[in-house]
């Protein structure tokens, strides 16, 4: 890879495994000397097209029970909260815009960080401009603006066009990882994905590949 090497983090706002490695990357991919690129997606057409009208944690009550304990055991691993949201999973469809708005800017991490915890801490609605814009003062960033990026056209599209990419690139799930061609998929394969692209930032042999 040319340049500096980078991970791309796929996720959804709703996805509880998103909400973990949300939280966790941006320190674990700092310690490799690794960018992150912020991805937000939908997943709700990805699970229409499979005929799901909502999560398969919902739909499926037994492997609903087994992910609420997992995400007991995981959330404490990495010694962030886990409450369990009244509601799952929420709408967060201008959260995603916004963070697709401020993908490039030095703060998307807290932000997206600032989101997810709202949802999965706090159990608080992240779908609101009020909620959004919260989260945004929160980091010092006066939210007008970029509330107002969030729900132009221009931005409405260019989510549509990335969720598209998504299902172009064989994503099925959140959070999903990509290093290179190589995809990941899953908080549980967030520190292999970290793994390969250290070797990147280290010039190893996977580098030249």
């Amino acid at each position: 890879m040319p340049g500096s090497p980078c991970i791309e983090f796929w996720f959804d706002f709703g996805s509880n495994y998103s909400y973990i490695s949300t939280m966790r990357i941006e320190h674990l991919a700092g310690e490799r000397g690794v960018a992150v690129r912020w991805r937000p997606f939908l997943l709700g057409p990805i699970f229409r097209s499979l005929g799901w009208e909502t999560s398969p944690f919902v739909l499926q009550k037994a492997k609903g029970e087994y992910v609420w304990r997992d995400m007991v055991r995981e959330c404490r691993k990495a010694g962030i909260g886990w409450p369990r949201p009244s509601e799952f999973p929420r709408t967060s469809m201008l959260a995603h815009r916004l963070a697709l708005a401020a993908a490039r800017e030095p703060w998307i991490g807290a932000f997206c960080r600032g989101v997810a915890r709202r949802n999965f801490v706090d159990d608080q609605e992240i779908a609101s401009s009020a909620a959004v814009a919260a989260v945004l003062r929160g980091l010092g960033v006066a939210p007008d603006e970029w509330v107002a990026a969030a729900q132009s056209d221009a931005v409405k599209q260019g989510l549509r066009a990335q969720t598209d990419e998504a299902v172009r690139r064989g994503i099925f799930g959140a959070p999903s990882f990509f290093v290179g061609d190589e995809m990941f998929w899953g908080n549980d394969r967030l520190d292999d994905a970290l793994a390969l692209a250290g070797t990147h930032a280290s010039g190893g042999a996977d580098a030249a590949a």
